[in-house]
């Protein structure tokens, strides 16, 4: 018991550390209490990074939105398909009414034709239009295609389609009678239909000033749709039909064929010795590979 007491026994000098000690402590307690040790500054410098950064992840994944988004080039609003139409926004309704209306053979002139035809509401017109792309031609239908004055000299003419055109509106051109009208219409009939102006000098006897007169006044303002043909299933006589291929030429593309087995691709045959690059254009108008 003696020996118990002894380690509780102070003297005054060691009883003042014991509560210098405990004083120390019980200030250090309350220290740690009271004062926030965290660093606000830190805090506000790394929410900072972190909003940073997210707006920098934020900016690269609406690019990469905007580059999967498909890119709207101008376009003939008259040859819209049902998938263009489905990138476009329009209806199925919209479309079809649109394709029945170019199946009558007719074609759209203008943005308030097409919002006519086709009944899209006027917001997506306004997205849309912008894209339209109509021919180079100007369009004049007031008064069954007449002349319009403009003051006291000045008329505009009314361009028509020379794909549409009969022998009695060719005959109104000088220098073009019976036979010669005729010839345009018989190689329009071989062509399915011009597809470009300048196969009217193509025309067997017709003079180049003579046909300068007819493009001013007709020319292609409705490509023709032409049947195609598959060139790794068509007959050497389908072939040889075509208005711009000769024998030998039909010849070298299907010794061509035999070679390579199966045509891919239409270009292969500029690969072909002697093959016409000038007139690829037009050729390529009436095959197709698959």
């Amino acid at each position: 018991m003696e020996n118990i007491k002894s380690h509780f026994s102070y003297n005054k000098r060691q009883r003042n550390g014991i509560f210098f000690l405990l004083l120390i402590i019980i200030l250090m307690q309350i220290f740690l209490f009271t004062v926030d040790f965290s660093s606000e500054q830190k805090k506000d410098v790394a929410k900072n990074e972190i909003i940073a950064f997210q707006k920098e992840v934020d900016s690269i994944r609406l690019a990469e939105v905007e580059k999967s988004k498909p890119k709207i080039y101008p376009f003939n609003p008259n040859y819209i398909t049902d998938f263009k139409g489905y990138q476009l926004g329009m209806s199925i309704e919209e479309i079809d009414r649109l394709l029945a209306f170019r199946k009558k053979g007719l074609f759209v002139n203008s943005t308030k034709q097409f919002q006519k035809i086709t009944k899209v509401n006027d917001s997506l017109l306004t997205v849309i239009s912008v894209y339209f792309k109509f021919p180079d031609w100007v369009v004049l239908e007031k008064s069954n295609d007449t002349f319009k004055n403009v003051g006291k000299k000045d008329k505009i003419t009314v361009v028509k389609d020379i794909n549409r055109a009969n022998a009695v509106d060719l005959k109104s051109i000088h220098g073009i009678g019976d036979k010669l009208a005729a010839r345009i219409i018989s190689y329009r009939t071989k062509l399915q239909g011009f597809s470009f102006n300048k196969q009217l000098y193509e025309v067997w006897y017709l003079d180049k000033g003579v046909a300068d007169k007819v493009l001013k006044k007709f020319q292609v303002l409705t490509p023709p749709i032409i049947n195609k043909i598959n060139i790794n299933e068509a007959s050497f006589k389908e072939v040889l039909a075509i208005v711009y291929l000769d024998y030998e030429l039909t010849k070298k593309i299907f010794e061509y064929k035999d070679e390579v087995a199966e045509i891919q691709s239409i270009k292969e045959l500029k690969k072909i010795e002697g093959f016409p690059l000038d007139k690829f254009d037009r050729i390529a108008l009436y095959l197709q590979a698959k």
